[in-house]
């Protein structure tokens, strides 16, 4: 690509996750290469297990993993988690520094910048210093104004209606 943007997909509604799987899986097929890092995520998922068939093109990085809800974990493990995830970031910016994909996902990136665990000025910095080619993705709730300003696309997803208001649980193969 010659220009690479960056898109936001955020709000309330469910979808945002598999709006970018659907852009990466596009890019793919395409002949791009793929990197998505998921932000507090833990669980096996039908899109982690998807993505190791498509490997190396389509990759997927779990950052700040973890089994529980954050709202879930001791001020001692939300520290450890925190810790591990700057140290996790590094990495991201170095990946980006090499340029080693041409879409990069970062999926629930929101969360851990609400949760404490990321800077919203780490992630501008990450915006401002994107490889001019690479395509830059962000999901999650709430973005922040500074993000939305450097952003050249932002979708939101809106619950109209959703079945779990009515009790069904999250659905293997559905929802994760």
């Amino acid at each position: 690509m010659e220009v690479g943007y960056v898109q936001v997909y955020t709000g309330e509604g469910k979808g945002k996750t598999t709006a970018a799987l659907g852009q990466g899986l596009r890019a793919v097929g395409r002949g791009l290469k793929v990197v998505m890092v998921q932000f507090l995520k833990g669980i096996e998922s039908g899109e982690l297990e998807a993505a190791r068939r498509l490997e190396p093109e389509f990759t997927i990085m779990r950052f700040a993993e973890t089994k529980k809800f954050f709202w879930q974990l001791t001020d001692e493990e939300k520290a450890q988690l925190k810790e591990k995830t700057q140290e996790e970031m590094q990495k991201l910016e170095q990946l980006m520094e090499e340029g080693s994909c041409d879409v990069l996902i970062l999926d629930e990136i929101m969360a851990a910048i609400h949760n404490g665990l990321v800077g919203v000025e780490q992630v501008c910095r990450l915006i401002d210093n994107k490889p001019k080619g690479m395509e830059l993705i962000l999901t999650g709730r709430d973005v922040p104004r500074e993000i939305a300003d450097r952003a050249d696309l932002i979708t939101e997803m809106r619950n109209v209606k959703h079945y779990m208001d009515k009790g069904v649980p999250a659905r293997k193969g559905i929802e994760y």
